[in-house]
């Protein structure tokens, strides 16, 4: 008996272990090449508002974004928007201060390298 619950036990994890594999948010830079071919790039310094609705929390969805947003050289900084609660994440808003040659589709691109999909420039 405990023969095919181990058996079971085998096929599952590796169903688990093939489909965390293949889930989308494959940080392969094709994916992020061919949204650059569009680029927006700003030719002056200056900052921006971002929404990123799947962002669901500050400790580590947030720590997430800022590191892979701040990884691009133009980004100087990315802070959290000003929250309704603290602790809660109920304005999915990032505010990014950039140096000039700053490239908004790659940065979206990144994002959604990470899977956090969805994500754009409100302000």
């Amino acid at each position: 008996m405990r023969s095919v619950i181990y058996g079971i036990a085998v096929l599952a994890a590796i169903g688990i272990a093939v489909g965390i594999a293949t889930t989308p948010g494959d940080k392969s830079t094709s994916d992020v090449t061919a949204v650059s071919s569009e680029a927006n790039v700003r030719s002056e310094a200056g900052t921006l508002t971002m929404s990123v609705p799947d962002m669901m929390c500050e400790f580590s969805c947030f720590p997430k974004i800022k590191e892979t947003l701040e990884a691009t050289d133009a980004v100087k900084t990315v802070e959290l928007a000003k929250q309704k609660e603290e602790g809660t994440v109920d304005n999915r808003q990032v505010i990014v201060n950039y140096d000039a040659g700053f490239n908004v589709t790659e940065a979206i691109g990144l994002l959604e390298a990470e899977g956090f999909k969805d994500s754009e420039v409100v302000q």
